[in-house]
């Protein structure tokens, strides 16, 4: 069996509204949108520059919960763009929050973290040079040694 895509699917309180947080923060596209006779929102999917992004309400009844339900996250999503420091302060404007700024890397990149308010954490990135693994070995070795 093969695996043809793997896609991020978010849960969150208020989809309509992280739909709208999503296109202001990170400039995603909404492909399209089910929603139920009572306004749930049974499922979305977001273009972000080329992948898909989908998302939906919380269900309780169903154990489909969002990380504001559980008090957190266990993940992040990394955006590689071309300025990172660019789409940082436009998710902060849009009313993300600011997790750690950005600052060049051991591993060749410049990257900060935002939490949307949907409690969805955010690494946005871009390249400054390509470092093989090896070399980024050496550099973490480095740094959690003190050197």
């Amino acid at each position: 069996m093969a695996i043809h895509e793997v896609y991020t699917y978010l849960r969150v309180q208020n989809g309509a509204d992280a739909i709208e947080f999503y296109k202001r923060a990170f400039g995603a596209t909404e492909k399209f949108r089910l929603v139920e006779p009572s306004g749930r929102l049974g499922h979305a999917e977001l273009d972000f520059g080329g992948t898909t992004v989908m998302l939906s309400d919380e269900f309780p009844e169903y154990g489909i919960v969002g990380p504001r339900s559980v008090g957190g996250t266990t993940f992040c999503l990394h955006l590689h763009v071309d300025d990172a420091d660019a789409l940082i302060r436009q998710a902060v404007d849009a009313g993300a929050e600011l997790v750690r700024p950005a600052k060049d890397q051991f591993h060749g990149e410049r990257s900060g973290t935002v939490r949307d308010p949907f409690g969805h954490e955010w690494l946005i990135g871009h390249a400054l040079e390509e470092v093989s693994p090896e070399e980024m070995q050496r550099r973490y070795t480095a740094m959690l040694e003190g050197s």
